[in-house]
């Protein structure tokens, strides 16, 4: 193939949508044979995998994407974000090929913290459910305010 040309696949990164007048993510998930257990269950560490990558794309469609942090070239000083604390309730099962989505929401920001409220649904049956804390952290450990641009982002969300 010699086409160079950039692909775009729609939803790759899931969308934002809208849930009770605020903004949200939701990231589709097929659940495959490497997400189970030897029960044939999704084995818990998955959900959390899924809900990272549901974190993530909600950051990089709202304009703040983690290469851009860690490098600096956002205009601030080289930074992340980092889990500080992070609840989950599993309350239903997953089986392998099941299609899930992964809904994140914004719960509230802080000068340098964000609290994220996830779920991971199955037509709309919540199997689980995560409290997410991260903290924006430079590369030598120092929390750093989020920049004006993010915050209105994230609280337009």
């Amino acid at each position: 193939m010699t086409d160079t040309a950039p692909r775009t696949w729609p939803d790759l990164g899931g969308r934002l949508i809208e849930i009770d007048g605020a903004q949200a993510h939701v990231l589709p998930v097929r659940v495959y044979f490497e997400d189970t257990d030897f029960s044939g269950l999704v084995y818990h560490a998955s959900y959390v995998r899924w809900c990272e990558r549901g974190r993530s794309d909600f950051l990089r469609l709202l304009g703040g994407d983690h290469r851009r942090l860690i490098d600096g070239s956002g205009g601030t000083e080289p930074a992340a974000f980092v889990v500080r604390r992070m609840t989950v309730d599993y309350l239903k099962p997953a089986r392998i090929d099941d299609l899930l989505e992964v809904v994140t929401r914004v719960k509230a920001v802080g000068a340098a913290s964000l609290t994220l409220a996830q779920s991971v649904q199955r037509n709309g049956v919540v199997l689980v459910e995560a409290e997410v804390t991260v903290v924006l952290i430079t590369v030598s450990g120092k929390p750093l305010r989020i920049s004006g641009a993010l915050r209105e982002a994230f609280s337009g969300a």
